[in-house]
């Protein structure tokens, strides 16, 4: 199989990939995500996207234009339609690049999430702020890693906030603060299973991630939270992902985030596993988008 890795760079993960899939018998090669263009009419072979590339494996998506970023959704989607494996498939990263979409799917499907208010005004922000007990967490709707993300439970610095995120154009993400000891858990799905779980710690930070310094250890997931995990990433549509589940304060678990991109580097560490050879595996013998 011929797998082009889409990203916009060759780090960790794009080399890893690339190591698997040699391994395991494949031809992988890097595409930078800027470069793919098309041409028409789809009858033009040599001008239909990723021609000559029996799979795609989206690593990441390069930071543009809102019409570049949509020019590239179009191109995943048009490769599908030529035929091209596309993994996460495209529908699946538009919902969980977008953290409103990602929850509206969430609670469509009946799953426990942390009480969420998206805005565009400040003043609606406020409003929002107090109904959601003057402690909430605010994110961008693009983004991972715990990048961007504040806590905000002073009155003057969430108008303050509010009032630039609007005077920038961005859109207001508040979620209620959880509470919790410190943790939470990461799953990592392949093909609707659970292939291994991490819980994330961090004593000096609210954010657990470890791009933010938290630290990983292997955990044996229970049942109901493998269970909540393939549940999440059912309803966003996405065969391989990370999802993050997060203790609140009563025993209850919310399902905080579903990464369709997700990075497996402390992961396979943790839990001493082949991450990047269990997603060529998968996406050469299994998946079907």
């Amino acid at each position: 199989m011929r797998i082009a890795i889409l990203s916009g760079g060759t780090g960790w993960h794009v080399q890893d990939v690339l190591r698997a899939a040699g391994e395991l018998g494949h031809v992988a090669e890097i595409v930078d995500f800027r470069g793919v263009s098309a041409a028409s009419p789809a009858t033009h072979r040599s001008g239909e996207p990723l021609a000559g590339f029996d799979a795609a494996l989206v690593r990441t998506m390069p930071a543009g234009s809102l019409e570049q970023i949509v020019f590239r959704m179009d191109l995943l989607h048009a490769a599908a339609g030529n035929g091209v494996t596309v993994l996460n498939s495209p529908r699946a990263l538009e919902a969980c690049v977008d953290k409103f979409l990602t929850n509206a799917r969430l609670v469509r499907a009946g799953l426990p999430v942390p009480v969420t208010v998206v805005c565009q005004r400040w003043d609606d922000a406020m409003a929002a702020f107090a109904e959601l007990g003057g402690d909430v967490v605010v994110k961008p709707l693009f983004g991972s890693e715990g990048r961007g993300m504040v806590r905000v439970s002073d009155p003057e610095l969430a108008w303050r906030t509010f009032r630039a995120i609007e005077q920038t154009g961005g859109v207001l993400y508040l979620q209620k603060f959880v509470r919790h000891l410190g943790w939470d858990l990461r799953a990592f799905v392949i093909g609707g299973r659970v292939v291994a779980g991490m819980k994330r710690t961090s004593r000096s930070d609210w954010r657990t991630n470890v791009a933010q310094g938290g630290t990983a250890e292997r955990v044996e997931l229970a049942p109901a939270e493998r269970e909540l995990a393939v549940k999440a990433a059912n309803a966003v549509g996405a065969a391989v992902c990370g999802v993050d589940l997060l203790p609140g304060p009563g025993g209850e678990m919310f399902v905080i985030e579903v990464n369709a991109v997700p990075g497996w580097r402390a992961l396979s560490a943790a839990c001493e596993i082949d991450v990047a050879a269990a997603i060529v595996r998968y996406l050469a013998e299994e998946y079907r988008a």
